[in-house]
């Protein structure tokens, strides 16, 4: 390897992590876009020799993990919450039998998508809440790779239509049915979701203590009035301030003996919920992401997969 490849090497492995956020948009799944920027950098490396102009690295590196990420997401549907696949349930029915990990979005680690300019990380955390990634997987692959790199990464249109090897026209009129079809996804609302602001910790204190204790109407009275209880790999899934009350007093005994550790994904809040097994020890049981607005939990996605762990380093 030349002196020249070796020096746009070092640039390419810089970026790895963007790359892993663009593919985390693009699939809605941490081990798929793990994956994907594998492939990414595996066939960029095999083609530095062949790349004519080295101030066009990042629009090719670029394009290869768009065709990787579209061959991805064409093998399969979508990824999902379980609100897009089920109406609310009843707080006095079964979670029901667990559908496979491939159905669902999986929650991110904030630190692995987070921008490094402090500038961007606001918009950052914004284009990654579950809400909008879940949203995301609504759209034609394509129509999702032109609105992340236009909304989300802010690249000029012209830079898209390149990278696409599209006309600027082409662009436009995709972007314009790709807010379209995401508005419609999420009820009207074409923004990325806002998560509220920061949470104030003494609030996510305050939610730790209550669970870890049970206190049913102490968890219930963080909770906005419409909150929404989901419990992925169950398309189970709970609204309102009362009906999460009376599910979590007729099936708290799942929620006894519990130790709550704070992290953060998907730009917001969450906790790691270990559970003590047969033997006394605290093992995984599963991640919470929580959502918060004015002063109150909006959302609780309790992924209960304990496989997630090892994402969040815990």
């Amino acid at each position: 390897m030349s002196v020249t490849d070796r020096s746009l090497g070092g640039e390419l492995e810089q970026f790895r992590r963007p790359l892993f956020g663009y593919c985390y948009r693009m699939l809605g799944s941490v081990h798929e876009a793990e994956d994907a920027v594998q492939e990414t950098m595996v066939r960029a490396w095999r083609g530095l020799p062949r790349l004519v102009d080295p101030s066009g690295l990042r629009p090719w590196v670029y394009r290869i993990a768009t065709n990787v990420c579209i061959d991805a997401a064409h093998d399969r549907r979508g990824r999902a919450l379980p609100m897009d696949l089920a109406a609310a349930s009843d707080a006095r029915g079964e979670r029901g039998s667990p559908l496979p990990e491939s159905t669902w979005v999986q929650p991110v680690p904030s630190r692995l998508v987070d921008a490094d300019d402090p500038l961007e990380r606001a918009m950052s955390r914004e284009s990654v809440r579950l809400a909008f990634v879940a949203a995301l997987q609504h759209l034609l692959p394509r129509q999702r790779a032109v609105l992340i790199l236009r909304d989300v990464l802010c690249w000029r249109a012209s830079e898209v239509a390149e990278l696409l090897e599209t006309s600027v026209d082409a662009v436009h009129s995709t972007v314009r049915r790709a807010r379209a079809a995401l508005a419609a996804a999420r009820g009207g609302e074409a923004a990325a979701p806002g998560g509220g602001g920061p949470v104030d910790p003494r609030l996510l204190e305050r939610y730790v203590d209550a669970f870890e204790r049970l206190d049913v109407d102490g968890i219930v009275a963080l909770l906005h009035r419409d909150v929404i209880l989901s419990m992925p790999p169950h398309s189970f899934w709970l609204r309102g301030r009362d009906t999460v009350h009376a599910w979590l007093t007729a099936n708290g005994n799942h929620c006894t003996h519990v130790r709550l550790v704070p992290t953060e994904a998907n730009g917001g809040p969450a906790v790691a919920v270990y559970r003590r097994g047969a033997g006394g020890a605290l093992e995984p049981w599963g991640i919470q992401v929580l959502e918060w607005r004015d002063g109150r939990v909006v959302a609780i996605h309790a992924f209960l997969d304990a496989t997630l762990f090892g994402v969040f380093g815990l």
